[in-house]
């Protein structure tokens, strides 16, 4: 029999909906399998639908090969999931009118400011990137307006949006509800120079359409949340059950990552490695 999930205002029983989505910007490691596998064993122990997403929208490091590589390596490991595969880059029009919203509701503004500007100006550093400052939302309208003819981002107003949706929380199947606090990120890009949109803003519109009732990812991603519940109420999307899990770490205690070349699955499966071993390890066996 199909298990259910109780809606969390205690509305009917809804089908439990999770997705992996990775970007193709290189091939996968123990780490994607690992957070795949969660988000996989998650849907199948309730009866539910396992969604696999392309987050392709960064054009200058995406590429097919990686795409046909992630399918390639999701199937080794014996995981199933719905078609068709949503690509983020077939779907800009949706993360443009979600933007048109925003705007309408003057909680974005433009900003022409460079990463070097950025760090220039940003009092103190952020994580891996300093804090954005707010210097475009100081613009004045004659200025911003001559400005628009060169290339530009779009900024969420955290401040304006979060005082116009008020209190807001989230639940975290490991923290429990979680106060939502958006303005310790500033001011995130929703829209970038190059893309029309960003990670923030796609992949809050992407769960809403898809009908994504958890979300299975790494902790790694816990801060974004605060933002993505922030979009969710401005744009009046349902919000998901967040299921933020450990990150596999190296020797080193370092966590697995693309750019420091983390083992791949695909030398893994060259070097003999079976799927059963890969599981094993991981704990799905």
């Amino acid at each position: 029999m199909r298990e259910a999930a109780q809606n969390f205002r205690g509305g009917p029983a809804i089908t439990v909906v999770t997705r992996f989505a990775p970007s193709p910007t290189g091939r996968l490691h123990l780490g994607h399998a690992f957070s795949a596998l969660s988000a996989f064993r998650f849907a199948e122990m309730h009866g539910g639908r396992f969604l696999l997403r392309i987050e392709d929208i960064d054009t200058g490091r995406c590429r097919p090969e990686f795409t046909d590589g992630i399918l390639e390596d999701l199937a080794w490991l014996g995981l199933a999931w719905e078609t068709p595969v949503r690509r983020q880059s077939e779907h800009m029009e949706d993360y443009a009118a979600a933007l048109a919203r925003l705007k309408a509701m003057e909680v974005v503004y433009p900003c022409f400011c460079t990463r070097a500007d950025i760090a220039a100006a940003a009092a103190a550093p952020h994580g891996a990137q300093p804090l954005y400052p707010g210097t475009c939302r100081a613009l004045d309208a004659e200025t911003r307006a001559r400005r628009m003819a060169g290339p530009h981002a779009w900024r969420l107003d955290v401040g304006r949006a979060a005082a116009l949706a008020g209190p807001l929380s989230w639940h975290d199947a490991a923290r429990g509800e979680i106060a939502a606090t958006p303005g310790a990120e500033g001011d995130v890009v929703l829209a970038r120079k190059d893309a029309g949109t960003s990670y923030h803003l796609s992949v809050t519109v992407d769960d809403a359409l898809q009908g994504v009732t958890d979300v299975v990812r790494g902790e790694d991603l816990f801060p974004a949340t605060h933002i993505h519940r922030l979009l969710q109420a401005l744009l009046g999307l349902r919000t998901p059950r967040y299921h933020h899990h450990a990150l596999l770490t190296g020797p080193e205690g370092k966590r697995l990552a693309k750019r420091d070349r983390a083992e791949t699955l695909a030398a893994l499966r060259a070097w003999g490695i079976t799927p059963e071993a890969i599981k094993h390890q991981l704990g799905f066996a």
